[in-house]
C-alpha cells in the first residue's frame, strides 16, 4: 500500500477494459474505443495516432513502431517490427564521406533520415487484429490536429529543449513555432497541415502516406536538402510478422522484439541478475549497484554488435548462453564498478510514446512508437506537416564492417523496445519503458521490482531510477534515489550525474486470472494516466 501522505497516484483498476499511455488526450481516445465496442488493437492504434498530434516532440507519422500482440490473454505472443529502412541509394561510402571523422550522421541532416515505418505498422496491426476501419481509428486525431489541442506542462518542457534546433528548419519554425516562439502552456495548437494528411490516409489507407501528393512532399523536401531518399524507398516499405525473443525470470516470461531492437539487453540484463543474491531492499545500493553493473555488460554488446538480425555475427540463443551469462554475472564485484567496461568478443538510444491497452476478451497490445530525439529530425515536409525522425543517428559511419555501419535498404539497432509478461501460457502483464537507451534497464528494474518486491504496477514505476548511461560511461541517479546511496554509488567507483530530465517514463496493465480484473499504472514522469471501466 502507498503512503497516501507523499505525493503519488493509486493503481487503476477495472474489468472490462484498461488503458494507459503517456498522456491524457489520448488515454481518454483509447478509452472511448473500448467503451464503443472497439478492440485492444483500435484502440491502440486510435490512441498512437493522437499521440502523434497532442504529444509531438515524442512520436508522429514520420517515426517507427513496434507492437506484442497476444489475443485473449493467452500466448502465443505476436511480435511486429514496423521500423524503417535507409534509402537503396545509401552506401557506407556516400553517407561516411558527409560525415568525416564522427561516428553518426549529424541529426539534422536528410542522412538522418530513415524510411518512415509507423503508418504501415499501424495499418498492418490494425488490418490483422482490429474491428474497426482505419477511417474511424484516426478521427480522433484528425480532429485534434484540425481544431487543436491544449499543450501540456512535460510536453512543452521537451518542447523547449528543441527551440533552436527548430528555428533551423524553417518550415518546421512555422509548424511548431507560431510566431516564432514556444507555445505557453495550456496554448491551443492546431496542425492543419498534418490534418490533411490524417484526412489523406484515412481515406486512402497506406497509398494515403506511401504514395501520392504527401510522398511528393516529403520526397521534395528530402531531396531537396541532398537525402539520397526514392519514391521506390517509401513503395518498398513493409513491416514484418517476427517471431519475439524471451527470457525466463523466477517462473516468469519476458517477451521482447528481436533485433534491430535492443530488447536483447533487458533479457541480459534480467539474465545477469538472477545468477546474483537478491540485494535486501528494493532502494538499497547492492540493488541499484547490481543493476549498473548489469546494465553496463549489457549496453557493451549492445554497441558492439547487435544491429539487424539479418547482420548480426551472433545468434540471439548465442548471446544468451547460459555459460556465457555465468560468465557476464562472475564479472561483478560487490565492492567495485567495472570500470572501464570490458569490449566484448563476438559469442558462437531520446523521446518515445510507450502504451499498453487489454480490452474485455484479454486481448493485450504492447505498442510503442518514436520519431527518436524530441522532434526527430526537426526537417519538416510543409504540405504534409510530417516530421521526419533521425533514426538514422542510430547506424555507424565510422566502421564500414560493424554490424549496425550505415548500408542501403538497412534497419539500424533501435532502441525502442515495447514488453510483455507471460506465466505458463497465460499473459501476466502489457508493459513498457521509455527513455531511449534506458529502456532495457527500465524493463528490468519495473519487473525486478514487481516480481522481487511485490510492488503493484503503479508502484514499481513511480520507484527512484538509476540510468547507467552507455554513452557517457556515467551513472545518472534521480532526485529520489537516497543520499546514503549515492554515497554509496560514489564510494564503489561509479560517476554520478544529474540527469537532465527524468529517467524515461512507462506504462503497464497487469491481469489478475484469479479475480478477473485488470490493474493499470502509467509514469509520473509523463503528463499521462491509467483508465479502466
Amino acid at each position: 500500500m502507498r503512503n497516501f501522505e507523499l505525493p503519488g497516484r493509486s493503481t487503476v483498476m477495472a474489468e472490462k477494459g484498461a488503458v494507459a499511455t503517456s498522456h491524457p488526450l489520448a488515454t481518454s481516445a483509447a478509452l472511448r474505443v473500448l467503451q464503443d465496442g472497439g478492440n485492444a488493437v483500435d484502440a491502440a492504434v486510435t490512441a498512437v495516432l493522437v499521440l502523434c498530434v497532442v504529444e509531438p516532440q515524442s512520436v508522429g507519422i514520420g517515426g517507427d513502431m513496434f507492437a506484442l500482440y497476444a489475443q485473449g490473454g493467452a500466448r502465443p505472443v505476436m511480435g511486429l517490427n514496423g521500423s524503417g529502412r535507409s534509402p537503396q541509394a545509401a552506401t557506407f561510402d556516400a553517407i561516411s564521406a558527409a560525415f568525416p571523422g564522427a561516428q553518426k550522421p549529424t541529426r539534422n541532416h536528410p542522412h538522418a533520415v530513415t524510411i518512415p515505418g509507423a503508418v504501415d505498422g499501424y495499418l498492418t496491426l490494425l488490418e490483422r487484429f482490429g474491428r474497426w476501419g482505419i477511417d474511424r481509428v484516426i478521427a480522433p486525431a484528425q480532429r485534434y490536429a484540425a481544431e487543436g489541442f491544449p499543450v501540456y506542462d512535460r510536453v512543452r518542457s521537451d518542447w523547449r529543449r528543441e527551440v533552436g534546433l527548430i528555428r533551423q528548419d524553417s518550415d518546421a519554425a512555422a509548424m511548431l513555432l507560431h510566431g516564432g516562439a514556444l507555445p505557453e502552456l495550456g496554448a491551443r495548437m492546431a496542425f492543419p497541415a498534418l490534418a490533411k494528411t490524417l484526412a489523406e490516409i484515412g481515406k486512402k489507407g497506406r497509398a494515403g502516406f506511401y504514395d501520392g501528393w504527401v510522398l511528393d512532399d516529403m520526397l521534395t523536401k528530402l531531396t531537396a536538402l541532398g537525402g539520397l531518399h526514392s519514391a521506390s524507398d517509401f513503395a518498398d516499405t513493409q513491416s514484418t510478422w517476427v517471431d519475439p525473443i524471451s527470457t525466463d525470470y523466477k517462473g516468469y516470461q519476458l517477451w521482447e522484439i528481436p533485433p534491430n531492437g535492443q530488447g536483447l539487453v533487458a533479457l541480459e540484463i534480467l539474465q545477469i541478475l538472477s545468477r546474483l543474491d537478491q540485494p535486501p531492499g528494493m532502494l538499497s545500493l547492492e540493488r541499484f549497484h547490481q543493476q549498473i553493473e548489469a546494465s553496463h555488460l549489457g549496453y557493451a554488446d549492445r554497441d558492439a554488435f547487435f544491429a539487424d538480425l539479418a547482420h548480426m555475427p551472433a545468434s540471439v540463443a548465442a548471446v544468451l548462453d547460459p555459460a556465457r551469462m555465468d560468465a557476464q554475472a562472475a564479472k561483478i564485484a560487490a565492492d567495485g564498478t567495472l570500470s572501464p567496461v570490458p569490449v566484448p568478443d563476438y559469442p558462437g538510444h531520446s523521446d518515445t510514446v510507450y502504451l499498453s491497452v487489454v480490452d474485455g476478451d484479454r486481448n493485450a497490445v504492447s505498442l510503442i512508437s518514436s520519431v527518436y530525439d524530441s522532434f526527430g529530425s526537426t526537417l519538416t515536409a510543409p504540405k504534409s506537416g510530417v516530421v521526419f525522425q533521425n533514426r538514422g543517428c542510430s547506424f555507424r559511419v565510422d566502421q564500414p564492417d560493424h554490424p549496425n555501419a550505415y548500408g542501403p535498404s538497412k534497419r539500424p539497432m533501435h532502441t525502442i523496445i515495447p514488453a510483455m509478461l507471460t506465466k505458463g501460457d497465460a499473459v501476466q502483464m502489457s508493459f513498457g519503458v521509455m527513455g531511449a537507451d534506458y529502456q532495457p534497464q527500465g524493463h528490468a528494474h519495473v519487473l525486478t521490482s514487481m516480481i522481487d518486491y511485490g510492488l503493484d504496477i503503479q508502484a514499481a514505476l513511480d520507484l527512484p531510477r538509476v540510468h547507467a548511461s552507455p554513452k557517457s560511461g556515467r551513472v545518472q541517479v534521480e532526485a529520489g534515489v537516497p543520499a546514503l546511496v549515492r554515497q554509496g554509488l560514489l564510494d564503489l567507483g561509479h560517476r554520478l550525474e544529474i540527469p537532465d530530465k527524468a529517467i524515461g517514463g512507462g506504462q503497464g496493465i497487469w491481469l489478475h486470472a484469479d479475480t478477473g480484473f485488470l490493474s493499470a499504472g502509467s509514469d509520473p514522469r509523463k503528463d499521462g494516466h491509467a483508465a479502466g471501466f
